[in-house]
């Protein structure tokens, strides 16, 4: 008879499938399984190449919602990590494998926080759903959001989604996510006269032009951020031009660039400002604009009151709101109306070699959901 939690041989499971984006390598079929037992309705949502399911148990409202992915990064050189990235090893009290913390742990505890919920639980309030997708980690396309306007077609709302991304900073629950800063990309192109170095009367340097609309760029405040979120930042990530040699002007220059912006601003207000900069910069220039999410914000209500109760109740620790990092997919689910809020294990390995979890920590996770559900979902 195995010691192992049911919360640590799901995990062990999940690792071991290596589903790399778009890849779902069978953990869907492994949980669509478990969920069936427990009286879900499952609709499976493949779109392209991309594996998605909607589970749901009840019919009535309000209806509360874990969110999640089944597919990882990429491990990098296989070489590198102290154990294979697919072989799931216990060492020391944690978990290693790719996926362990992002986010195959927090999957497998919304899993046995359910069963036990539902056994001790069966004529529960409400509705209970999982959305799960194996295209968070890539280009977020035929994932969550198709899925999303799936329901949204139907008119099937969302009332309280938690989102199993790693939130935790040092234990499970110090932080959690309550919104996400919006992401607008951009890749300009400035063009200019391509010529020889030596006759700088024939050329037009792009990259010399377009260098002080860039620093202008770079020095700009575009706001002073609130309570809630810091002030929109602006950050150049890439800057390509010439043609290898020496002794040629280029012809062109191409910037990608990135705003993590808050709730004080909006994408269009930003692409217009940007293009009025370029402009009284005198540039010949056209911009490829990506926006990857706009920012959500859950400030308060039943979820986050009944996250951080559920947190304190079992841990003894007090939780603190955050909208930093990067983006999830919380940002497809929260334009419908839904609060949603991001709670998963400790972050410090996500997308690293040797990423692990601590093993009590998935347990206690599992709990923490357990408790959510009952202070949502049971009438006092």
């Amino acid at each position: 008879m195995s010691l192992r939690s049911e919360t640590l041989e799901l995990t062990c499971d999940l690792i071991s499938r290596p589903s790399v984006t778009p890849e779902d390598a069978g953990c869907q079929e492994l949980l669509i399984g478990r969920l069936e037992k427990l009286g879900f309705k499952i609709e499976r949502l493949p779109f392209e190449e991309v594996t998605n399911f909607w589970a749901r148990r009840g019919t009535e409202g309000p209806l509360f919602c874990f969110a999640g992915h089944t597919d990882v990064v990429p491990s990098g050189p296989a070489e590198q990590w102290t154990h294979p990235p697919f072989e799931p090893t216990e060492v020391e009290g944690y978990l290693y494998g790719r996926g362990a913390a992002d986010m195959k742990g927090s999957i497998a505890a919304f899993m046995t926080a359910l069963e036990r919920f539902i056994a001790n639980h069966p004529e529960h309030e409400g509705s209970i759903s999982l959305l799960i997708t194996s295209d968070e980690e890539g280009p977020f396309v035929n994932g969550t959001t198709r899925v999303i306007d799936h329901l949204e077609a139907r008119n099937e709302k969302i009332d309280w989604c938690i989102v199993g991304e790693p939130s935790s900073t040092d234990k499970v629950g110090d932080v959690i996510k309550n919104g996400r800063r919006g992401s607008l990309s951009g890749t300009l192109k400035v063009r200019g006269i391509q010529g020889h170095v030596a006759y700088p009367h024939l050329v037009r340097n792009p990259i010399h032009e377009a260098a002080p609309a860039l620093a202008e760029l770079s020095s700009t405040t575009w706001d002073q951020g609130n309570d809630f979120f810091p002030p929109t930042s602006f950050q150049i990530s890439n800057i390509h031009a010439g043609t290898g040699a020496t002794n040629v002007v280029p012809g062109e220059v191409e910037v990608a660039f990135n705003f993590r912006f808050s709730t004080e601003t909006t994408a269009d207000e930003l692409k217009q400002r940007v293009c009025d900069i370029l402009t009284r910069h005198g540039l010949d220039w056209d911009i490829d604009w990506i926006l990857s999410g706009n920012p959500f914000l859950t400030s308060a209500g039943s979820l986050v009151d009944a996250s951080r109760e559920a947190i304190r109740a079992v841990t003894g620790n007090e939780t603190e709101l955050s909208t930093s990092g990067g983006t999830s997919d919380g940002r497809f689910i929260a334009p419908t109306g839904a609060q949603v809020v991001e709670l998963g294990p400790v972050n410090a390995t996500i997308h690293k070699i040797d990423e692990r979890v601590r093993i009590a920590d998935l347990d206690t996770l599992s709990a923490v959901y357990e408790n959510i559900l009952a202070r949502l979902l049971v009438k006092s």
